[in-house]
């Protein structure tokens, strides 16, 4: 088992560093070429187009668009057929997420202003929703409700999801997540046509507001080519962990956290950072006796070996100020006062506090969104939540005295940029001007 092992105080660390964090699968052009020919088949194409694309990329054998729908009471027939203790953990997890999603909600408002004016902002759900749920290497009924939840709480009437079916086989648990989380079409299509459909839409699959979801470097590709027609939460790159440790947890369960986030994807990213080297030597060890108890091993192994690392830092502060430069999806301060640490986080997706705080459990239940800005993007976006599925519109209404008092305000702007129209517009409001 390989895993990089850098320290702060090598010389040539902020360049190991850099490379360490470079990602530029999302942005391959052999990607891009071959996305920009799906879209416009699937544009210009339709049902035709997502049938033979659902057939060569999935091993299916379809005739027809309506065989990719899901019908209902699939969903409530996979949900009801669960084993108790899975649907009770599905239930239980739905209500946490639910729950952390309601205190996102935004309430309408408005005031009137000393001039009499009326001034407000409205807030008003998003009217369909389209959202991705992977289910190629593996399957992730925690995505539907991340992604699902948060559109419900917001009002969204329509949500419609698409998931690919490899040679027809749906995860019964992803139905069963979807029916609990309110989706109300299903799709087995996947991939870049996926993403076409919900922009552009087929004959069968109607387009959407939104799309939302995380995807392999195909799917982003197609997100980043059809925003604009629609608008999209994110461009999602592989999942990260970055961990600060002050040496004082369990090396065992670091290095069980580190391997969490690497058995997503060859490509996900897990660094520890540590002031304490012995610790980093001893969690290097547990990495080489856990990994063959692991079911992912070879992902695992071929994450850590391309894009992990164990960093020895100075101290703590130092610790901080890299994690800022990274800006992780997921950062754990396991560390003795993660409290007073939290202070000089400046960028990451989602913190974790605590020696007893796991990504994993941010990842199902804990009830903030998993859905969260990566390669760096924490330091201007944030977790996917209920504030992405409304739409927020000015309201302004003038009384005749406001508007007048206004108007002179404006025209005197407009005149100063040369829009006379503007001018002539806002003056005309003001008793005994001229239009």
């Amino acid at each position: 088992m390989k895993v990089r092992r850098l320290s702060t105080r090598d010389p040539g660390f902020d360049a190991a560093l850099a490379e360490l964090l470079a990602w530029e699968a999302v942005a391959d052009p052999q990607v891009e070429r071959a996305v920009a020919e799906i879209i416009e088949r699937v544009r210009s194409e339709g049902d035709r187009a997502l049938v033979e694309y659902t057939n060569r990329f999935d091993r299916r054998a379809l005739s027809r668009a309506a065989e990719l729908a899901v019908p209902p009471e699939a969903l409530a027939r996979a949900h009801a057929e669960l084993a108790a203790p899975l649907r009770a953990a599905l239930a239980a997890a739905a209500e946490r997420i639910r729950a952390f999603h309601e205190r996102q909600r935004e309430q309408s408002w408005e005031f009137r202003d000393a001039l009499g004016n009326r001034l407000g902002l409205r807030v008003t759900p998003l009217a369909r929703v389209g959202i991705y749920v992977p289910g190629g290497k593996a399957s992730y009924p925690s995505s539907v409700l991340m992604n699902a939840i948060p559109a419900r709480v917001a009002g969204v009437v329509e949500i419609a999801m698409a998931v690919p079916a490899p040679e027809g086989h749906l995860n019964p648990l992803v139905l069963a997540a979807a029916h609990l989380a309110g989706v109300t079409e299903l799709w087995t299509i996947g991939g870049a046509q996926a993403v076409a459909a919900f922009a552009f839409g087929t004959e069968s699959v109607r387009p959407v507001d939104k799309i939302v979801g995380p995807g392999n470097a195909y799917v982003a590709a197609a997100k980043r080519a059809v925003f604009g027609r629609v608008g999209l939460d994110l461009v999602a790159g592989p999942s990260e962990i970055l961990i600060i440790c002050d040496g004082e947890t369990d090396p065992e369960w670091i290095a069980l956290d580190l391997c969490s986030q690497a058995e997503h994807d060859e490509s996900a990213q897990a660094i520890l950072l540590s002031p304490d080297g012995a610790f980093l030597d001893r969690v290097a060890e547990c990495l080489r006796r856990l990994l063959p108890t692991l079911e992912r091993r070879a992902v695992i192994e071929a994450s850590l070996a391309r894009r992990g690392a164990l960093i020895e830092v100075r101290d703590l502060d130092e610790a901080a100020r890299i994690a800022n430069r990274i800006a992780p999806e997921h950062l754990e301060l396991s560390v003795a006062e993660p409290e007073a640490l939290l202070p000089h986080i400046r960028h990451a997706g989602a913190i974790f506090l605590g020696r007893h705080t796991p990504e994993a459990l941010g990842d199902y239940c804990a009830g903030p969104n998993h859905v969260l800005p990566t390669s760096g993007t924490a330091r201007f976006s944030s977790p996917l939540g209920v504030y992405d599925f409304v739409v927020r519109t000015s309201l302004i209404h003038c009384s005749p005295a406001g508007a007048a008092e206004l108007a002179g305000i404006a025209r005197q702007l407009a005149e100063g940029e040369s829009l006379t129209a503007h001018a002539r517009s806002a003056a005309c409001r003001i008793p005994g001007e001229a239009p």
